[in-house]
């Protein structure tokens, strides 16, 4: 049986399977996507496909501070928007 991998969510500061995370990508450019592929080039970080996950890394700036840099509020828009619709 194959390992899964395991990652960080920046909000509950859990370890889980990478699978079931969302992952957010910062890119050489400074563009923060968000990477349903789990294949983009750049920076990573990893959060819960959970909403409370995601309103207190927004509310605690960890996101921020991982990819050193501000964040606009359309990327955290469309975050809420890839969990809820899930």
């Amino acid at each position: 049986m194959k390992k899964m991998p395991q990652r960080t969510c920046m909000g509950c500061n859990e370890k889980k399977d990478k699978k079931d995370l969302i992952r957010v990508v910062k890119n050489k450019e400074g563009q923060i996507n968000i990477d349903k592929t789990g294949k983009m080039n750049g920076r990573g970080a990893y959060i819960c496909d959970n909403i409370e996950c995601l309103e207190k890394a927004i509310k605690t700036k960890r996101i921020e501070r991982v990819f050193e840099t501000k964040i606009e509020n359309e990327i955290y828009d469309k975050l809420r928007g890839v969990i809820i619709d899930k």
